[in-house]
């Protein structure tokens, strides 16, 4: 977790294969943490939207309102599927 301006934002980096669950997987974090209290975004990043093709998906959690835009370059918590 990094500190900014608003306070500690939870990182999460989903990557994998197009049909393995990744997008879905970053909703229900997101919604999860949601339905708990806290701001969220949810950003899935594919090309061509086939079975196969390599899809990342980002979750940003916190507490406070979340200002930053774009995509996770660095994150503490990662998910590779297999």
């Amino acid at each position: 977790m990094k500190q900014n301006k608003n306070g500690i934002i939870k990182r999460i980096r989903f990557h994998g294969r197009g049909g393995q669950g990744m997008k879905t997987a970053s909703r229900i974090v997101s919604t999860a943490s949601f339905l708990e209290g806290f701001f969220v975004q949810d950003c899935p990043v594919y090309g061509a939207e086939r079975r196969g093709a390599p899809i990342m998906a980002f979750t940003r959690l916190s507490k406070e309102p979340i200002l930053e835009r774009g995509i996770i370059k660095k994150s503490r918590h990662k998910h590779n599927s297999r």
